[in-house]
Parts: C-alpha cells; sequence; structure tokens
C-alpha cells in the first residue's frame, strides 16, 4: 500500500526533481517505509511506500526489461502469482516479485486489457517514455482513490489531492458547484472536487495522456444478471466465493501482522470468522454508543484474541479537524472519526494491514433504505409476491399506489416504483435541495442537481428486465461506495500509515452478487438475507441476523452538550462563514436544535464539518508536523 504522485510537463529536471520530493512528502503517511522517485525532461514520478510483498526489491518506480516503461502502483493484486507465472512463459523477465510489476509487464502484454485480468484493489500510472503516453487505472469499486487536473501547462496525479498543493502550477481555488451537493449526499458527489479543476478517476476507468490530451473510458461494470437457481445454492455459492477471498486477502511476507476489525455487524463479523486472526480490534465510546461488547463476547465465541478502545468526547471531537484534513474534501459521515481511532488502534499494536467488511450492503442489499419501511410480516410478503411481477406490471401497480393512504402503501410503493419515482439517492440525504438553497448563499447555490449526478448512473440500467433493488444497489455502488464508503476507509487507514483490505468488495464476489435473486438477498425476512445466512454457518446465530447499525456516533449528545455546542456556534459566528452561509439561519438551527427544538444533528454537523475542512485548507493552511520536519531536511 502506497502513494502515488506524478506530473508531466516540460519544466526542467532540477526543478523537477525539487519539487516532487516536497509533493510525495505531504503524503508521507500513506508509506513511510520507503520512497522513490524518477524525473526528466518530461515527467516527475513520487512515490512513498508501505511494504508488504518483496520488502526488500519492491521499491517504485519499477522499470520493464529495456526501461522504455515505468510504473506507481497503490494497492494489491491478488491473483498476481498466476499472471507473473503466465507472463514469465510469454517470455517476461521479472526484477522483482511485487505484484507491482506484474501489471507492468501485463500491459506490455495485452496492452489496457490488462485490466481485465486483474483482481484486486489499485490505482497506478504508467509512464511511457518512447510515446511519452501516460496510462493509469483506478480498480473497479474505486477502493483505492487517484485524483488528476491539468493547470498551467501540468498534468497532476496522484493519491491525494493534498500532493498537488506544493506545485507552483496549482490553484488552490474551491469548486463552487460542489458545495450544494455536498449538502444533500453528505460527501463529495461530482467527479469534479472542492478543488476547482481537479477530478476524480472514476471506478473501474482507466486514462491516456499524451500530448496534452486526456482521454478516458469505463473499462468494467458491475453486472446484475440473477441466475434461476435455488436458495440453498445461492447460500452455497456466497459463502465459497467469500472463503476464497478472505483467503487471497490475507497474504502478507513472513513478519507482516495482518488482522481484522470486529465490530457488532454480521460483515466484518464473517470476514473474521472465515480469517481466523491473531488479533481483532474494536472501537466504542463510553456510554451507548459502544459495540466493544458485543466484539468482545463474538470474539469468545471464536477464540480469538480481541483488542479493543473506547474513545473519550474530547479526544474524538477535537480529533475532527485533523480527520478532515486527511480526507482531503469533506465528509460528514460521523463514522470517519471511530474509523479513524480503529486504524490507528490496529497500528500502535504493530499490524501494517486489516481485513474489513465494506461492501456487503452494497453488493447483497443490506440497506433498509432499499424498500423496508414496514414492520408488518404480511405486508413484506405480499410486497415480496409483487416484486416478482414483471417490470411493467411493478410500474403499473406503483403507479395506482402512489397517492394512496393505507397501512403499507409506501413500503410497497417504494419497493415497486422505478428508482427515479421512489425519490432514492443513496445511503444520504441530508438537505433537500431546497432546504440548502435556503441556508445557502445564491453564488453557492449552484452545480448540478440531483438528477444531473444520478441520470447518468441510472440510464445503464433502467431499461434491464431486473428488481428496483437491485437498481438502487446499482446506484450506491456508483455513488454512496466509491465517494464515501471506499473513501473514508483508505483515506481514515492510510492516515495511520495501514492498509485495509475489504475481502468483500471483490470483482468475484461481486459476480456471484449479481448472479443471486433478489428475492434470496431483500426479503420479508430481512436484508442481505442469503449472505446472513452464509454467514450463519460460521457465526452464532443472534450475529448473523443482528440488524445493521454502523458506526454509532454521539453527534446528537455532542450538539446538546455545552461545551461543545458552544465551539461549532463559534465556528459558526467566524466572519468567513457568511461568504458560504446565511449566518442567521444556521446559527437558528444550531440554537433550536441544542433547546431540543428540533433534532437537526445531521444538518448542523453537514454544516460544520464543511466549515472545519475549509478552514484546514483554505485558511489555516495545515500541515501536520511529521510533514513540516521532511519540508526542513529538505530546504
Amino acid at each position: 500500500m502506497c502513494g502515488i504522485v506524478a506530473f508531466v510537463d516540460n519544466e526542467d529536471p532540477k526543478v523537477k526533481d525539487s519539487l516532487i520530493r516536497k509533493m510525495k512528502n505531504r503524503i508521507i503517511h500513506r508509506g513511510p517505509d520507503s520512497e522513490g522517485q524518477y524525473v526528466d525532461e518530461n515527467v516527475a514520478l513520487g512515490f512513498r511506500r508501505l511494504s508488504f510483498i518483496d520488502v526488500k526489491s519492491g521499491n517504485q518506480p519499477i522499470f520493464n526489461e529495456d526501461n522504455s516503461m515505468a510504473i506507481e502502483f497503490n494497492g494489491e493484486i491478488y491473483n498476481f502469482k498466476e499472471l507473473r507465472e503466465e507472463l514469465i512463459d510469454l517470455g517476461h523477465t521479472f526484477k522483482t516479485h511485487a505484484d507491482t510489476e506484474v501489471i507492468l509487464h501485463g500491459y506490455e502484454q495485452w496492452g489496457d486489457d490488462v485490466l481485465k485480468r486483474l483482481r484486486g484493489m489499485f490505482a497506478f500510472v504508467i509512464w511511457d517514455f518512447k510515446n511519452k503516453d501516460m496510462f493509469g487505472a483506478r480498480d473497479h469499486f474505486g477502493i483505492k482513490p487517484l485524483y488528476y487536473g491539468k493547470m498551467n501547462g501540468t498534468f497532476f496525479v496522484g493519491s491525494e489531492i493534498k500532493a498537488f498543493i506544493d506545485h507552483p502550477h496549482f490553484d488552490k481555488e474551491l469548486n463552487k458547484n460542489a458545495l450544494k451537493p455536498y449538502m444533500t449526499f453528505q460527501y463529495s458527489a461530482t467527479q469534479e472536487t472542492f478543488f476547482k479543476g481537479i477530478y476524480k478517476l472514476p471506478e473501474g476507468h482507466c486514462f491516456h495522456y499524451k500530448d496534452g490530451q486526456f482521454n478516458m473510458k469505463e473499462y468494467w461494470d458491475a453486472d446484475f444478471d440473477p441466475k434461476d437457481e435455488g436458495f440453498d445454492k445461492a447460500v452455497d455459492n456466497i459463502e465459497d466465493i467469500v472463503t476464497d477471498s478472505v483467503k487471497a486477502h490475507s497474504f502478507a511476507d513472513k513478519g507482516i501482522k495482518v488482522g481484522s476489525f470486529l465490530s457488532a455487524g454480521v460483515d466484518s463479523s464473517y470476514v473474521t470468522a472465515m480469517m481466523r486472526p491473531d488479533n481483532t480490534f474494536s472501537i466504542g465510546f463510553d456510554s451507548t454508543y459502544d459495540e466493544t461488547k458485543q466484539a468482545r463476547e463474538l470474539a469468545a465465541k471464536l477464540n480469538l484474541k480481541n483488542t479493543d478502545a473506547k474513545l473519550t468526547n474530547e479526544e474524538a471531537f477535537h480529533t475532527f479537524p485533523l480527520i478532515q484534513y486527511y480526507l482531503d474534501e469533506p465528509d460528514s459521515n460521523p463514522s470517519v472519526i471511530p474509523l479513524y481511532f480503529l486504524t490507528r488502534l490496529a497500528k500502535e499494536n504493530g499490524y501494517k494491514a486489516m481485513l474489513s467488511g465494506e461492501g456487503a450492503d452494497e453488493l447483497f442489499a443490506g440497506y433498509i433504505d432499499y424498500g423496508f419501511n414496514s414492520n408488518s410480516m404480511l405486508i413484506r410478503w405480499f410486497t415480496d409476491k409483487l416484486r416478482e411481477l414483471p417490470q411493467a406490471k411493478r410500474y403499473k401497480i406503483a403507479k395506482w399506489l402512489d397517492g394512496k393512504h393505507f397501512h403499507g402503501q409506501l413500503h410497497m410503493f417504494r419497493a415497486l416504483a422505478p428508482v427515479r419515482e421512489s425519490k432514492f439517492i443513496g445511503q444520504a440525504y441530508i438537505f433537500s435541495p431546497e432546504e440548502a438553497a435556503d441556508v445557502l448563499q445564491e453564488k453557492y447555490n449552484c452545480g448540478p442537481t440531483i438528477d444531473d449526478i444520478i441520470d447518468p448512473i441510472l440510464k445503464n440500467v433502467e431499461d434491464k428486465d431486473i428488481d428496483e433493488v437491485a437498481k438502487k444497489q446499482y446506484l450506491d455502488i456508483h455513488k454512496f461506495m466509491p465517494g464515501d464508503i471506499c473513501l473514508k476507509a483508505d483515506k481514515m487507514s492510510m492516515a495511520n500509515s495501514l492498509e485495509l483490505r475489504v475481502p468483500l468488495l471483490d470483482r468475484e464476489v461481486m459476480r456471484v452478487a449479481g448472479h443471486t435473486p433478489t428475492k434470496y438477498l431483500f426479503n420479508r425476512h430481512g436484508t442481505k438475507w442469503a449472505f446472513r445466512m452464509a454467514a450463519n454457518r460460521h457465526l452464532p446465530e443472534e450475529w448473523a441476523t443482528r440488524p445493521k447499525m454502523g458506526f454509532p456516533v454521539p453527534v446528537r449528545a455532542w450538539l446538546r452538550e455545552k461545551k461543545y455546542y458552544e465551539e461549532v456556534r463559534e465556528l459558526f459566528e467566524q466572519d468567513f462563514v457568511k461568504e458560504f452561509f446565511d449566518q442567521d439561519k444556521i446559527l437558528k438551527l444550531l440554537d433550536d436544535n441544542f433547546n431540543d427544538k428540533i433534532d437537526g444533528r445531521r444538518k448542523i454537523w453537514t454544516i460544520y464539518t464543511f466549515l472545519v475542512w475549509y478552514k484546514q485548507y483554505f485558511i489555516d493552511d495545515f500541515i501536520p508536523e511529521e510533514v513540516k520536519k521532511l519540508d526542513e531536511v529538505a530546504e
């Protein structure tokens, strides 16, 4: 696991050398073990390494046999040994045993189609010295980040946006179009980031940059194509692929410790049960916001060691600005806080990699927002039967249901109606566009609409005769998962120089999930039901069937505790806030919540998150101490 940064321009190599050194220092947290770089008159490649495989000789950039190409890579390729053997048989000569070199020789052999052969999480760039062509790609699900942009004649690409800031050609400017969508989605929901001119390479996409031209294309997409199979067979398939994926994700060179996270939920519990690591890690807050008790109980039942910690409100609340710095862009999902401390706990105990349960909810239909809003088993049973009807009939019934008023109507309508009509946009809906416009200053009441953001995704499945739940899964796989779930998992783990592996978010697991009929996943029994029944073969039943919780975070308590309320209010009152918000309205929102007149915690936290992030990057110009020390040495 590493950090990469590169730029392409025609500046003096001596200038490039000092710049790329400073730029890669900004992301030392992604790779404190070693570093590497290469510069010439056309390109600068910078690299920070966290070592797992071929620790001695796997440093980057890595060059091919005749030094005509070089690669920088962040991630893990889980089928690299098989690919390496195939490439050796085809005549390629390897200098290392690292998975990085497999991609490079694979690109020599198969060109862009190497991406169709890779199983893993990755973001990489390859520089072709002869053709002066940069090829880059991001993994199928967007587990690893990759950003790019062109400013003042320089093309930038890297693992984190903060790596670009020290380059003199980088113009640090807020993207006004990003704020309003963020207010609804809780994360940066547009391809252009909060930094104007810098973009996220979408999941499952690759690019070429040559002669000043950037060309991007999609190389893979999630496919929902249910097979006609029995329930027991579907559960068998899930069990088999989870077993295989956990095994593939558990490797490391001798002496490097790999553990797993463990919470009260089924996803991490299933991964842990299949992995059987030397140590599991859990985090919680004091009082009611604590999952460590259940995690300890399960670890004891599985005869595993568990290490846990309790966060104090003081520590959690006051680390939040640092967390927003590491995220690059604002993300008001409260779970970023415990995730940061959980990864730190594992790192402090000598671990370099952890397995986690991200991805199961999107691939196996684990969110109640996909349609559950009735406690009546009869209504759920009846809705299940209706969902088995052909699409045209489902839509016709949904149209009849719209506007009716009876018990269970809303449950059935959301389960049967087209995704757009059901108003589903993903796993967060903080401010409606109208509510956002009411508190934003006019010049920030702009940017793409909800339809502008989700329509290009939904159009890929709107003509498919698949269940509406599958279409909602597809939307989450392309929005919430890469924009929030994967992003915070990567940024919070790498902030602590820890690799986070997600065996449930895997190309082969997706193949099985896509073939599993929705009726086996999302039905009257519960969410991701077939997945839970596979887990139930390895877990106590109360863990396999426990409702989804997520990381519980005491935001509500904080905003009604005087000292934290006053800190938030002090920030809301600062002059720079008037640039973005109607200050009187957001202060009233905060006060009404504090006085228990409303429950406005998510709205307040979303505004607070943006302001904290903006202050870090545009007012304080925050730089961590470890980076300052490196810069001082360089100077």
